[in-house]
């Protein structure tokens, strides 16, 4: 099976489904991104499940065969796709963050502490902060 993102003219992912994987060949239909985008009337790109950052994962360890990394991240409703990068992009979280072009995802001004307690950024303060236990 593979995924494929529809996208808008504006980029923005609308919709993704599961549908042929890109190897079958049904009815003399080989190339199931055109065949999808036909058939909607809208670019559809394939996706996939496996990649996040740039790096495709195997039972979520990095797997050996890096070739099957694919545009970055897998897609979702609400990213754009960046053509220059061909790279599915999550949304912008805070307008603090910044696109690393490496992985195609979001990173705050400054990284997440790594003690092992739970933060979540304060756009106001650009900092992260302690979530309170009670």
């Amino acid at each position: 099976m593979g995924h494929y993102a529809f996208i808008e003219d504006n980029n923005m992912v609308t919709e993704v489904i599961v549908g042929r994987d890109e190897s079958e060949i049904v009815d003399g239909v080989s190339d199931w991104e055109a065949h999808y985008s036909d058939f909607r009337g809208q670019v559809c790109l394939r996706t996939s499940y496996n990649t996040y950052g740039g790096i495709h994962y195997t039972d979520g360890e990095p797997s050996e065969d890096q070739g099957k990394a694919f545009r970055f991240n897998h897609a979702g409703i609400g990213f754009t796709y960046d053509a220059n990068l061909d790279a599915f992009i999550p949304p912008q979280p805070f307008a603090s963050w910044v696109l690393n072009e490496n992985t195609c995802l979001w990173e705050a001004p400054f990284p997440f502490p790594d003690d092992g307690l739970n933060y979540y950024w304060d756009e106001k303060n650009q900092n992260w902060e302690l979530v309170s236990p009670n």
